[in-house]
């Protein structure tokens, strides 16, 4: 797999990252391994996780498969923290930096490479947030910063910020969704993180699993869609508007003889200042179609075809 500097740092990346959203839950800890085994095969170094996902146990697993099955060296861990159990937002000082110790407990690792804030906290001033940041990259316990969820002007802040004073941690990257249904960050949040020299780690680069052609008609049993937990977040891409975007992906896929979901992949892995979509797999099965995507390149054509039918921009005023 290739692999890409995020951002303007000095850190190279895999250009699909690994997912583990649900690992200890819809995941179970074989089949994490599995997907962990093949990702790193493929070349794959990128892996996302974060202090909420499954209450800790998906950090619990990857740190148990990172002592067992894949060199940690080989890899580029990244994890997250600014939001407590219960769901609320917390980005001071005294959380993050305790959520941090946290982590690597769990991980059992010493540094990760790349901690994000997980949210923006609106109660507490940026410049606490940020100064934990500082604190984590001064002390080792992680090699870079970057932020996940925040707005356009909440990244040119932030970045600014960081710029404004030698020695504190440079804003590295920025975790947001982004897909052919989810392109409302191009107009306001892309043009920041560009401008602030960061690397965009889209998450749910498949629509939330609506882009695989799945739901063409109807909700199979055992999705996302179908289940109680995830049902409120799949079905508001099962709109007709979206349909008829998820149909063009099928046809660019039939005409170009691979599946949807790699031309899907492959239109937001290469879009402008994206370093690495970050793929969340329940299987492994599902994780190997994502890996076909690396060795698809989009003819100019079909890619401008799916840019012009995924455009939902407002008309000028």
């Amino acid at each position: 797999m290739k692999e890409r500097h995020l951002g303007r740092s000095g850190l190279l990346v895999s250009r699909l990252g690994l997912g583990t959203m649900t690992w200890g839950e819809d995941t179970e800890p074989d089949e994490a391994a599995a997907q962990l085994v093949a990702f790193a095969e493929a070349g794959g170094t990128l892996v996302d996780t974060a202090d909420v996902y499954c209450d800790g146990r998906s950090e619990q697993i990857l740190g148990h498969l990172l002592r067992e099955l894949v060199d940690r060296d080989r890899l580029v861990v990244a994890t997250k923290a600014a939001i407590r159990p219960d769901g609320r937002y917390d980005g001071s000082r005294r959380h993050l930096l305790r959520a941090l110790d946290a982590s690597l407990d769990r991980l059992d690792l010493e540094h990760v490479d790349l901690w994000q804030l997980h949210v923006y906290d609106p109660a507490t001033p940026l410049e606490e947030t940020l100064s934990a940041l500082d604190e984590a990259v001064a002390s080792g316990r992680t090699r870079y910063a970057g932020v996940s969820n925040f707005a356009g002007w909440q990244i040119a802040k932030a970045a600014a910020w960081q710029k404004a004073w030698p020695g504190r941690a440079p804003i590295v990257s920025a975790q947001l969704e982004y897909s052919l249904l989810r392109r409302d960050i191009e107009r306001e949040v892309v043009p920041a993180v560009l401008d602030a020299g960061a690397g965009l780690l889209p998450w749910s680069p498949l629509g939330r699993g609506v882009l695989t052609g799945k739901y063409r008609t109807g909700i199979p049993a055992g999705s996302r869609a179908a289940g109680d937990q995830y049902g409120d977040f799949v079905r508001p891409y099962l709109d007709e508007e979206c349909g008829r975007i998820v149909e063009s992906v099928v046809t660019a896929a039939e005409g170009l003889g691979v599946s949807p979901l790699s031309v899907a992949l492959a239109w937001v892995r290469d879009r402008p200042g994206v370093a690495a979509p970050i793929v969340g797999a329940r299987t492994a099965a599902q994780l190997s179609a994502a890996l076909e995507s690396e060795d698809l390149t989009l003819p100019g054509e079909i890619r401008a075809a799916l840019d012009d039918v995924s455009d939902m921009s407002p008309p000028p005023p």
